[in-house]
């Protein structure tokens, strides 16, 4: 990628020391957030996330006066404990950068800004792809990418220790060996552990159920293959592991649901459960209807010869999970 910040007599600098306070500084779709996330996330205070706390809304910038308050209350927490932290916003205007320098040097940590340097062309059309509430008009980032460009050369006059191009950082190691220490972990390759079964449940369902997974060990509800719940409070979905599906040695998950013929049965019937939307459909009742939902006794519907249940699939199945 071209760089866009004219050359200057300042030597390249790529030092970036622990701790620091790292300013990034570019305009809204240069890719700030991207090169912020290679850096462990409770060192990143995002700009756009304070708004969000603050507010519920990213996008909100009538927040943006308490997001800021509320993210200087955290910076200086962090530079009191001389914690390396990284400031993610556009940090175009002087008075901006100039508190936090101030802040940097009161609590003797060195001040980093770091430039990105992503035409305003790409800046500009990568607004298109932001939700409505994200989106910036593309005269804000034409005007925050001309500041930020006009800013570079008085960086070091504005009392940054340091002043370093994205471009010229290597990053992708601390990324890529972050990722690896999750993978390990969740192999239980470093020692712990780790997810074992419940890999397959992170993958076609998300992290969000892991906390609220359990396996019913001992339930014959799904007429020998495992049985999990997941509750919260008062809710509660019971889901079967299919470890055969169609016949073909694919694994798979099940979930528990009414019988689509007869609402006075009260035999399992099963639904399949490709993602963490059919949970959602089957707590708000969207999942009544779907075609593929099959009883122990009924079938389909299509099938009314179905065999006769297990004894042990006779009693309701809420408890029989259990």
């Amino acid at each position: 990628m071209t760089r866009t910040f004219t050359a200057t007599l300042q030597p390249l600098d790529t030092t970036i020391p622990d701790p620091a306070l790292i300013v990034l500084i570019g305009a809204a779709g240069s890719g700030k957030s991207t090169f912020a996330a290679t850096w462990n996330p409770s060192q990143v205070l995002e700009l756009d996330a304070f708004r969000a706390m603050v507010s519920d809304e990213a996008g909100d910038q009538q927040a943006t006066a308490d997001a800021v308050a509320a993210l200087r209350t955290v910076l200086e927490a962090r530079l009191t404990r001389k914690k390396t932290t990284v400031v993610d916003a556009t940090n175009c205007e002087r008075a901006v950068r100039a508190g936090l320098v101030q802040a940097a040097r009161r609590h003797g940590v060195p001040a980093v800004a770091v430039l990105m340097g992503t035409p305003v062309s790409l800046c500009v059309i990568r607004q298109t792809a932001r939700t409505p509430d994200r989106a910036v008009p593309a005269d804000t980032v034409r005007a925050q990418h001309t500041a930020a460009t006009t800013a570079f050369p008085g960086l070091r006059g504005e009392g940054f220790d340091h002043v370093v191009f994205a471009d010229q950082l290597h990053r992708l190691e601390p990324l890529l060996q972050r990722a690896s220490d999750t993978r390990r972990a969740d192999l239980g390759w470093d020692g712990n552990p780790g997810l074992g079964s419940l890999l397959l449940v992170r993958r076609v369902f998300g992290d969000a159920v892991l906390p609220l997974w359990r396996w019913a060990e001992g339930s014959t509800l799904a007429g020998g293959d495992r049985v999990a719940e997941i509750t919260l409070g008062a809710d509660r979905l019971i889901l079967a592991l299919r470890e055969n599906v169609d016949g073909q040695g694919d694994y798979g998950f099940d979930l528990l649901t009414a019988c689509p013929v007869d609402d006075e049965c009260t035999a399992p019937a099963w639904a399949p459960a490709h993602s963490v939307t059919t949970l959602l459909d089957a707590l708000t009742g969207h999942l009544a209807n779907a075609p593929d939902i099959v009883c122990t006794v009924h079938g389909d519907g299509d099938d009314q010869e179905a065999d006769a249940p297990e004894d042990d699939l006779q009693v309701p199945y809420a408890d029989e999970a259990a």
